[in-house]
């Protein structure tokens, strides 16, 4: 299956993404400190009958981000920008923690464009317990191996640095991801929630909020699942439940 790799000049930045199969379009947002590469772990080909759109999100992979500034906020709006561009108005997406949240945006900015979308390992807000763990991210000293494995996503080593910094910087922020049950309420997309319940950063309680505000919505709990269990072992499963959902007219 041929891959088409494009970047698209969005707001400040030139956004890289990348398309793959055929049919009807498919989001893929990744998760913080990755990029749309990551996704190659978990989809080994198009689901049939997709199309697959794949991009880096600001700051990530070959999506650079010149002025340093990041909100999930802004994230959403240029993915918008891009489907925008490439001239589809609605579509389904899967998002992953920082992909899931830029989901959130997207579907309560424009409820009408998304059809349905997957949550892995979102959080409607930062609990404490993650605001604990983004202050102690480290912005310099990492380990060869950490370097090694963000060189092979990323383009530079400022740009992985910044990517630190934004993490850190995460445990200060309190306006830009703020969904409260009336808020969340809004949302028209079929939803499928995906959580791990031994989530070091959210809690599943977190997902069970979004689960309760979100009209219709479903719940999978991954016994024993960390943050983002799509991967490796689980990855045909969650594959399977999610193309299985998105395939689903039922409200």
């Amino acid at each position: 299956m041929s891959t088409i790799k494009r970047s698209a000049p969005v707001y400040d930045i030139e956004l890289y993404y990348e398309l793959r199969g055929d049919g009807e379009p498919l989001v893929l947002l990744h998760g913080g400190g990755g990029a749309g590469s990551n996704w190659n772990l978990v989809f080994a080909d198009p689901p049939q009958g997709h199309r697959l759109i794949i991009p880096d999100l600001r700051g990530h992979g070959r999506s650079l981000n010149p002025s340093g500034e990041f909100s999930f906020r802004q994230c959403a709006l240029d993915v918008l920008a891009l489907l925008d561009q490439l001239e589809i108005n609605r579509f389904k997406a899967i998002g992953l923690s920082l992909g899931a949240k830029t989901l959130l945006h997207i579907a309560t900015q424009q409820p009408s464009r998304v059809d349905a979308m997957v949550l892995v390992s979102g959080a409607p807000y930062f609990p404490e317990q993650a605001r604990s763990l983004m202050r102690a991210v480290d912005t310099e000293n990492h380990s060869e191996t950490e370097w090694r494995q963000m060189r092979e996503w990323h383009q530079t080593d400022e740009q992985i640095r910044a990517l630190w910094r934004m993490a850190r910087a995460f445990a200060d922020s309190y306006d830009d991801l703020n969904f409260t049950p009336p808020y969340l309420s809004t949302i028209t997309a079929r939803t499928l929630i995906v959580h791990g319940d031994r989530d070091e950063l959210y809690p599943v309680r977190l997902a069970v909020e979004m689960y309760e505000a979100i009209g219709g919505a479903q719940l999978w709990v991954v016994p024993n699942g960390g943050h983002g269990p799509i991967f490796g072992p689980l990855a045909a499963q969650f594959v399977s439940t999610a193309v299985t959902f998105l395939a689903s007219d039922a409200q």
